[in-house]
This record gives C-alpha cells, sequence and structure tokens, in this order.
C-alpha cells in the first residue's frame, strides 16, 4: 500500500520513514506513517479533519514541541541526513519552511512588512530586493496591497502574504498546511495556480496538507492518503483521482451520482483499505 519510494529517475527531497507522534506522553497521533518526496514536485497529503495531515507536516518542521508532541518512533531525512534533532530555525537555513494553517500574518504590519519577515536569515539586501520583486511577481494583488495593515485584507491576500513570506527566505521545500481553508473556489482555484507556477517556473517543491481533495489531486503529483494517523492509500494523483474508492468516500462521488452524508456515514466499516 505505502511502499513510501521516490518515482522512478527522481531524486528524493524528503523521506519519512515509519514516524510516531506522542502528545502530552500519552495520545498517540500518527502511527508509523512513510512518504517520500521528490525533488521538484508537489506531494498531496489528503484526509479529513483530524487525520493527522498537520502533525506531520509539523513533525517534518519540528514545530510539535511547542503542543508538547514528540516523534517517539521513526526517522525524518532531508536529503539524506537526519533532522529530527534540528531546530525549524536550522531547517529555515537548509532551505526548508512551512506556511501554517489559518493564514499567520501580523495583523498590525503591512503586508510588505510582513514579507520582510520572512527575509531575516538573509544579510543581503539585493537578495532581499530581489526576492521581493518575485513575491510581487507571482502574486500582483500584494503589490497592490503592500502598504495596507494585513489586517484589512482579505482572506486570500493573507493567504498569499502567507506563502510569499515564505518565499522570501528562498525555500526548497515549502510545507504547505490547508491552504484553501475558509477561501473562496475561485481564490482557492489562484493559489494553487500560483503554487504550481512556482514549482515549474522557480523549481519549488512542495509537501501540502489538504482537506479539498478535489483540487490538491488536480494540480499535485503523487498524493497519500491518511485516516485516523495511518496512511492508508497512495498513488499518482490521477490514479487517485479516478479510484472509485477515492471518488466516493473523499470527492463525493459514487457510481450513480454524488453521495449524501447519510450514504458514506458508515464508510468505516466498508472501505476495502481498513476491511
Amino acid at each position: 500500500m505505502n511502499n513510501a519510494t521516490a518515482p522512478a529517475g527522481a531524486k528524493t527531497i524528503l523521506e519519512v520513514n515509519g514516524i510516531e507522534v506522542i502528545y502530552n506522553h500519552v495520545i498517540l497521533v500518527l502511527k508509523g506513517v512513510s512518504l517520500v518526496v521528490p525533488e521538484g514536485g508537489i506531494v498531496a497529503i489528503l484526509g479529513g479533519n483530524g487525520a493527522g495531515k498537520t502533525t506531520t507536516l509539523r513533525a517534518i518542521s519540528n514545530l510539535l514541541k511547542a503542543e508538547r508532541g514528540e516523534v517517539t518512533k521513526g526517522s525524518i531525512e532531508l536529503r539524506g541526513e537526519r533532522i529530527e534533532a534540528l531546530s525549524p530555525a536550522d531547517l529555515v537555513e537548509r532551505g526548508v519552511v512551512q506556511v501554517m494553517e489559518g493564514r499567520h500574518c501580523f495583523a498590525h504590519l503591512t503586508i510588505e512588512e510582513n514579507l520582510l519577515t520572512g527575509s531575516y536569515t538573509r544579510k543581503d539586501k539585493g537578495e532581499i530586493a530581489a526576492n521581493l520583486d518575485k513575491v510581487y511577481n507571482y502574486f500582483p494583488r500584494l503589490k497592490t496591497r503592500r502598504t495596507s495593515q494585513a489586517a484589512y485584507t482579505s482572506g486570500g491576500e493573507q493567504q498569499m502574504c502567507a506563502i510569499g513570506r515564505a518565499l522570501m527566505t528562498n525555500p526548497n521545500l515549502v510545507l504547505l498546511d490547508e491552504p484553501s481553508m475558509g477561501l473562496a473556489p475561485q481564490i482557492v482555484e489562484e493559489v494553487f495556480h500560483i503554487v504550481k507556477d512556482l514549482n515549474s517556473k522557480e523549481k519549488v517543491t512542495f509537501l501540502l496538507a489538504e482537506q479539498n481533495t478535489n483540487m490538491a489531486l488536480k494540480y499535485a503529483d503523487y498524493g497519500y492518503i491518511m485516516e485516523s494517523g495511518r496512511i492508508v492509500m497512495d498513488g499518482e494523483a490521477q490514479a487517485l483521482a479516478s479510484n472509485s474508492d477515492v471518488k466516493e468516500f473523499y470527492l463525493g462521488v459514487g457510481g450513480d451520482g454524488r453521495k449524501s452524508f447519510r450514504d458514506v456515514k458508515s464508510y468505516k466499516r466498508r472501505k476495502r483499505w481498513l476491511a
């Protein structure tokens, strides 16, 4: 089911090997999660609320300690180097940055000031200016709103600001948590289109956690489906999107059209992979 190997010919940037995560020393949240992210790819972690997607990203970026969580088994490797003991700042230096769920912007700062907080590790003013121009090129809305306080911008603009701030660090790997949350469908499409653009033109690798399975599979190369802290299915995005179980339980479509919650509420008993 989950063989956690990179596609043939692809170079691996991130490898997660059988990790378990426990909160408060007693609550087991992740139960042997393994996944591989090839360099230059877009990989999606899919699943409902509480499946373990955010915990997986935070285990990789080492943000678990703030919530009294820890990786108790397994390993996480960035280009072959074990990174569980590194701080989030160390990881930023190595090109790994996380965009948190919920569009965390500094409300009292302007859009441009928010973006510049992402360049705190950079010393070259020319490089910072070039990165800012690049962000504005990909997010023209932010350039228009650059002097506005973040608190008075839209949810879509705040999400773009959060991604733009991550880009100011010159990342190789962006961990993107629920980019579609709370956004109108048109804005979600715009955000994902920009992610795809950054991937193809800037060669930024993305690992994203997303409940919007349909949108994620449209733009990702590969997907892992999580339930209850485990990966229950993985495969090429196109194959997952056409899989009958995925269609029924995650895209809301069965063989005879759209399913209601009443039709699928017993899915845990019926899913072939949980049988």
